[in-house]
């Protein structure tokens, strides 16, 4: 049943013994006087609808500490700790001087409850009614994107550990999994702990046990019928499945069916890092910076650094590229629905389609285009082409005129010799062809857009608070806590919850007469 916080100050209160210590401004203090309004008893009714049973932890008080564990970062264990030997926790959550806290674990069974609810982000909504209570959004007409890549919470692993640690969890998860491993998977004793015992300098034996490995993987697979799984079941096949395919090839001269397999010697596109979290990816964020986890997508107002949307995605994929999980946030971004905004990002975030989808929504993009590559160093852009899609035509800097086919090609061919301008476009001996995307047209709009002085003004005046919102998101807290993007993303909500507190309360946020308002 759902418990609820007694009214009735203890004798030890410890807000009430030392409430004035508490910094003024501060999330403690804010939570200490407000955390019933802003967490009452009847945003988690529905999370306990028996009337039965012990009495929960009350809702001002999960809030509260959700909230101060996401913004310190703690875990938790540590969490419960504070709670138990920190006066500021204490004031801020309501608890007595000799009180303690609960279980650790509780917090894990809060996060489950409120992960399967159809509310899982109900606290950051409730920091998001208090700041369209204050008003401080009204009227503010810009938008800033970005994203930062979070490290997961799990070692890389190598391709035989992947290998073994898949063939094992079929075993557990799928029925029956045990003897289909001692039938099928003899290459390799899966019961043994440790490195395989292999001399790892020997070539041959490294390819040898990987086509151990994959011979067991495949046979295992073609063992079972995957229509009848589901569950753990079918997680554990697609995992299996996956791990033996990303990152092995036939051997030289085979084409694998004679048993024959190596590493390959390339990386797949959107390769598996760990089986214990498959959700994690190799990140490029630029060509120097890699690494391994997750890419956390941010959506602020640049002139308060309120964090309005926000989603955490695998690291990789297009369907996880800046520009379409942008595009996405900005079109479910409550703080504008139904008006149009300008939309501020860095060239990541130039990609037609996203410049498409503002183009729908009749949101301005203020977004550093992306540069155009000549053919030839120093020569002729896509920009030095007049693309007339009314025609379905392009027309070359020396007005030669060719089609556009049906996929948005353009080919110059024998146009091209005897060109004055040759040089200086292709330095191909079949002269120079083109590939227009989709929507080439708003493309070049854009570009023609962004030369404007008055655009590059208001991109540098406004994006880079951004930039200041990601770092104030990261700070202590670039390793996520969790494993996978449900529970990492029901973390970066709460995260985000907190930063927007306390970005709040540094504005001044106070009570008027009942009503939440900036001083």
């Amino acid at each position: 049943m759902q418990g609820r916080e007694d009214a009735q100050r203890g004798y030890l209160d410890v807000e009430a013994l030392a409430g004035e210590l508490l910094a003024p401004g501060s999330v403690f203090a804010f939570l200490a006087k407000h955390r019933g309004r802003l967490f009452p008893d009847s945003m988690m009714e529905d999370l306990f609808p028996s009337q039965r049973g012990r009495p929960s932890v009350p809702a001002p008080v999960i809030g509260s500490v959700l909230v101060l564990q996401a913004l310190q970062g703690l875990s938790d264990r540590e969490t419960a700790e504070a709670l138990t030997f920190d006066l500021r926790w204490k004031a801020a959550c309501g608890y007595g001087l000799t009180d303690t806290a609960f279980h650790p674990s509780t917090l894990t069974y809060w996060r489950r409850r409120l992960a399967g609810s159809g509310n899982p982000h109900r606290i950051m909504e409730a920091i998001a009614e208090v700041v369209a209570e204050t008003g401080i959004l009204k009227g503010k007409r810009r938008r800033a994107v970005d994203s930062t890549v979070l490290d997961d919470a799990v070692a890389r692993q190598d391709t035989i550990t992947q290998l073994i640690a898949g063939i094992r969890r079929f075993g557990r998860d799928v029925p029956g999994g045990q003897e289909l491993v001692s039938t099928h998977a003899t290459g390799y004793d899966y019961t043994r702990t440790g490195k395989p015992d292999i001399d790892w300098d020997d070539q041959d034996a490294k390819d040898g046990l990987v086509s151990a490995l994959v011979t067991d993987a495949l046979a295992l697979l073609a063992a079972v019928d995957p229509e009848t799984l589901d569950g753990k079941a079918a997680d554990a096949y697609v995992l299996l499945a996956l791990v033996a395919g990303q990152d092995v090839e036939p051997a030289e001269d085979s084409d694998g069916t004679d048993g024959r397999w190596r590493i390959a010697r390339k990386v797949a596109p959107d390769r598996m890092i760990s089986t214990v979290d498959p959700d994690t990816r190799h990140a490029h964020k630029t060509q120097s910076r890699q690494q391994d986890g997750f890419k956390a997508h941010i959506v602020i107002e640049p002139d308060t650094g309120l964090i309005t949307a926000a989603e955490l995605t695998k690291a990789s994929g297009p369907e996880n590229s800046d520009g379409a999980v942008g595009a996405r946030l900005i079109s479910m971004d409550p703080t504008i629905a139904g008006t149009s905004v300008d939309v501020l990002a860095d060239s990541a975030y130039g990609s037609g389609e996203m410049l498409a989808a503002l183009a729908r929504t009749a949101h301005t993009p203020v977004i550093k285009p992306w540069p155009l590559r000549p053919a030839v160093e120093g020569g002729f852009t896509l920009d030095d082409f007049t693309v007339d899609e009314a025609a379905g035509t392009a027309t070359c800097p020396n007005g030669i005129t060719r089609n556009i086919t049906a996929k948005r090609r353009v080919t110059f061919g024998a146009a091209c010799t005897g060109c004055p301008f040759r040089a200086r476009c292709t330095a191909s001996p079949r002269g120079r062809k083109l590939e227009l995307h989709e929507h080439d047209a708003l493309q070049r709009e854009h570009r023609q857009r962004a030369a404007d002085p008055a655009f590059r003004n208001d991109y540098r005046t406004h994006r880079p608070m951004v930039e200041r919102s990601i770092a104030w998101l990261t700070r202590g807290n670039r390793r996520v806590p969790h494993r996978g993007i449900r529970r990492n993303n029901a973390w970066l909500h709460l995260r985000i919850a907190g930063l927007n507190l306390r970005r709040l309360l540094a504005l001044g946020l106070t009570m008027n007469e009942g009503s939440w308002v900036l001083g």
